[in-house]
């Protein structure tokens, strides 16, 4: 199939946990940045709760029309060197004007979104791709994301959702981890990839890299497949 090169990176503490606020704490955060941006990688992709936490504006989007879309569509708002890609399955999250983004913000969503949502986007100047009945159809959304927003290589940056739903479909190149020199430790936390079936099995991943810093963090890059 026609996808982007697809790096999944993440920062993690030495128990694979990747709480945001917790991770910005450790040793080697920096590191994090500076890894994340060797890649050439400029197209970002974000799961929901990951983007309502940094990117979003407060609040929800209120349908007054709640007739799903029932088709895929898609439209680029704007042509960009890279995306802020953020799965965000029903239309919810709320949005500063896109317009003089220099990264801007390109929505992934199923055909269950409402119009009113799509219209909303594209007042904001945002792009979206709606494709999938249910869920977002991630292979499907990536070929459109190659063909016709040209974008060549992404990384996905969690949370552990949206990272495993790019694994369960078999869309991962890479595994990039940044662990950083600390522990959580917290019960319930969510880990890099998390919430596949309990039958689910092992991934086999080719050791391409590993790298120490100063800081104690430790750059671990893998091969899938």
């Amino acid at each position: 199939m026609r996808k982007p090169y697809i790096i999944c990176h993440m920062m993690t503490a030495v128990d694979g946990r990747i709480d945001c606020a917790m991770t910005e704490q450790l040793p080697g955060v920096q590191e994090y940045y500076s890894t994340l941006d060797s890649f050439d990688a400029p197209t970002r992709v974000s799961g929901r709760v990951t983007a309502e936490l940094e990117m979003a504006l407060p609040g929800r989007f209120s349908s007054k029309v709640s007739t799903p879309l029932g088709k895929e569509a898609f439209h680029q708002a704007a042509t960009a060197d890279g995306y802020e890609v953020v799965v965000d399955t029903h239309g919810s999250l709320l949005w500063e004007d896109q317009a003089d983004a220099p990264r801007p913000v390109l929505v992934l969503t199923s055909e269950k979104v409402s119009a009113e949502y799509l219209a909303y986007l594209k007042e904001k100047h945002i792009s979206y791709i709606a494709c999938g009945k249910e869920h977002v159809d991630l292979k499907r959304a990536c070929e459109i994301l190659s063909d016709d927003f040209g974008v060549e290589r992404m990384a996905v940056v969690g949370g552990g959702h949206i990272n495993a739903g790019f694994l369960a479909e078999g869309l991962l190149d890479e595994v990039s981890i940044l662990i950083g020199a600390g522990i959580d430790g917290r019960g319930g936390m969510s880990a890099v990839f998390d919430g596949l079936p309990m039958d689910n099995p092992v991934t086999p991943l080719k050791l391409e890299q590993v790298q120490s810093f100063e800081s104690g963090a430790v750059w671990i890059r893998y091969r899938v497949g």
